[in-house]
């Protein structure tokens, strides 16, 4: 019997173990024995700890080639101009994307939410697309020679107006192949980079979001303490998407004499557990949350060094990629919107008419381009190699405030229509919300 038998068999007996208890706390039986307390003890311990499940079975990974020193890409050479029209390259390739998230993703979109999960073709065909191997150097099987940001904003934009739960999902690993593209030693690079640039990329995710409210990416609560020349992983990561399957995960962590520092983690990797946490928004990601209880790394595993130069880089890059997303499903917002409101009537006229509603559509369409200017030129400035905190921050705060706004003003002027799943406003409302929330999982 192989393992993923045991998973299954395992997973079967536990829900039919949860099922039973739950019928029996239901009944008068508990009241006659004395013994209900107990039971819904344990009912809760159930609902509590049993879902909880090993991580996906890891391929092996295995250096591909040799390589002496770590391979980069280039950055890219400033004109002194502030100019992001999509180059040939970009443009063919935002087209290609922009197609597969009108004709494959929307259609996709409802039911994706609806079971929290996105189908595994839609991801395949994703794959395809090149999207998790923007950030691999070419000398390991990448397309780009130089570092492209900018390209990364425009496929998550593109992607995020099909839906942005199955943007995030199918750009997770992406993420992943990036951090160890920018940051990764030759080992890491040779060892875990290679599959991403192949046909059976493996599903990965980046980690840095905790539970709990007000959570601030420089002050971790997962801890890196040392062991010899071991590094051990405790804490808990919110909202990965598919964590479940993931094969590979980049963590976030405070080390022991760093600060907040990467560590790259093999699924495999005893003491790793997943518990499935469906949110609000972003359902087609199928978001858990990765458990850490004594992972011992080798200290090859440290992304970067340690530097704390480098874990605010990916914060920053984290930020922007949200504001990409944000940015593509405002403008879905605004598509949709524009003609319901010159369609619908009211009083024997469009309601495009009041000038309530006609505002309303501007500010939306005003917003929309002031976060994709913000997040265009935080892209490209960190594609020159320049300090691009400051526009970073500026674009996460124009997502945070204006997505919000924009998703609850579409929701506004469907009126009733716009509460009820038979028009996506309401999803994209839900998921717009994400992007003030959300800290990693993403990388450009």
């Amino acid at each position: 019997m192989n393992a993923t038998t045991d998973k299954g068999l395992a997973e079967r007996g536990m829900g039919f173990g949860l099922r039973a208890i739950s019928r029996l706390a239901g009944s008068d039986v508990l009241d006659r024995l004395g013994i209900r307390r107990q039971v819904e003890r344990a009912l809760y311990q159930g609902a509590k700890n049993g879902f909880r499940s090993a991580t996906a079975a890891s391929r092996t990974f295995k250096a591909a080639q040799k390589l002496t020193k770590p391979a980069r890409q280039a950055h890219g050479k400033s004109s002194g101009l502030f100019d992001v029209t999509p180059d040939d390259e970009q443009q063919m390739l935002q087209e290609a994307v922009r197609g597969f998230a009108a004709d494959q993703v929307r259609p996709a979109a409802q039911a994706a939410d609806a079971a929290c999960a996105t189908p595994p073709e839609l991801l395949a065909q994703a794959n395809e697309l090149g999207v998790s191997m923007l950030g691999i150097p070419e000398e390991l099987g990448g397309v780009m020679h130089e570092q492209s940001a900018v390209t990364a904003v425009l496929i998550g934009e593109a992607l995020a107006h099909g839906d942005m739960g199955i943007a995030y999902a199918a750009l997770a690993p992406g993420a992943v192949a990036t951090a160890i593209g920018h940051w990764g030693d030759a080992d890491q690079e040779a060892t875990y980079l290679p599959p991403f640039a192949g046909e059976d990329v493996p599903a990965a995710a980046l980690a840095l979001l905790e539970p709990r409210p007000l959570f601030d990416p420089l002050a971790l609560e997962t801890k890196a303490r040392r062991d010899g020349g071991d590094w051990v992983l405790d804490g808990v990561k919110s909202l990965v998407a598919r964590a479940a399957d993931c094969e590979l995960f980049v963590v976030a962590a405070q080390a022991d004499g760093l600060g907040p520092a990467l560590f790259v983690v093999e699924s495999s990797t005893k003491g790793l557990a997943v518990e499935p946490e469906p949110a609000m928004g972003l359902r087609a990601a199928a978001t858990g949350r990765l458990v850490l209880e004594g992972v011992r790394l080798g200290g090859g595993a440290l992304l970067g060094g340690g530097d704390p130069a480098v874990y605010r880089e990916c914060v920053d890059r984290g930020r922007i990629g949200w504001a990409a997303l944000a940015t593509g499903t405002a403008q879905a917002v605004l598509d949709y919107a524009i003609p319901y409101v010159n369609e619908r009537t009211a009083f024997g006229e469009p309601i495009s008419n009041r000038q309530a509603v006609a505002f309303a559509v501007s500010d939306i369409g005003i917003e929309t381009d002031g976060l994709r200017l913000a997040t265009y030129r935080a892209a490209s400035r960190a594609d020159r190699g320049s300090d691009f905190a400051r526009e970073a921050a500026i674009a996460r705060r124009l997502a945070t405030d204006h997505g919000m706004r924009i998703g609850s003003d579409g929701v506004q002027l469907l009126g009733g229509h716009g509460y009820i799943k038979e028009h996506p406003v309401e999803r994209w409302y839900r998921d717009l919300r994400a992007a003030g929330v959300l800290e990693g999982g993403l990388l450009v």
